[in-house]
């Protein structure tokens, strides 16, 4: 596929409210439980108090069945918007995701015994693998909203005329400013 420029038009959203994207809506929250997870984590290492072992097991639970709802709504765009499949930055963005969830879910039953005693060592190990997989892929996705503009809306004509031409400014009334 061709180098996306300032030129070619953005791909919207096929999971949209009103032309709004709802995956990039939706990530917020497992990303804020999830990353929370190993702050919860650090805070039990650091207190011994029980109380943050149970609230990451929390988090967890949380991080992954929203994670799973932005997950779906990322598979649908993701499996009808041809050009998120035609890069690389949509399959690490996919893949990575379904692997953070994974992990998400494997550290959830790691703690369902003994919440406190999962903690170390494989319990902050599992969360911190997840939060950097996250920024990895969180990257990539902006990547693909940003550099690819998927999940942009925006056909070419009103593009092109929204741009101006090479050597030109643009005056707040849309007008051309001719630079001499």
């Amino acid at each position: 596929m061709k180098r996306i420029d300032e030129y070619t038009p953005g791909v919207p959203s096929t999971a949209a409210i009103a032309r709004h994207p709802i995956h990039p809506m939706l990530v917020v929250f497992p990303l804020a439980f999830l990353v929370t997870v190993l702050l919860t984590d650090l805070g039990y290492l650091w207190t011994t108090d029980p109380f943050w072992a149970r609230v990451s097991l929390w988090l967890i639970g949380a991080g992954f069945a929203t994670g799973v709802l932005a997950a779906l709504f990322g598979l649908i765009d993701f499996l009808t918007i041809r050009r998120a499949r035609s890069h690389a930055a949509g399959w690490i963005h996919f893949l990575g995701n379904d692997t953070a969830l994974g992990l998400a879910l494997m550290n959830s039953l790691v703690r369902m015994d003994d919440a406190a005693a999962a903690v170390f060592p494989w319990g902050i190990t599992l969360s911190a693998v997840t939060v950097a997989l996250l920024i990895i892929t969180g990257w990539y996705g902006g990547k693909l909203s940003y550099y690819y503009k998927i999940g942009v809306f925006g056909d070419k004509q009103k593009l092109e005329t929204s741009m101006p031409h090479p050597g030109r400014l643009r005056e707040p009334n849309g007008h051309d400013l001719h630079v001499h």
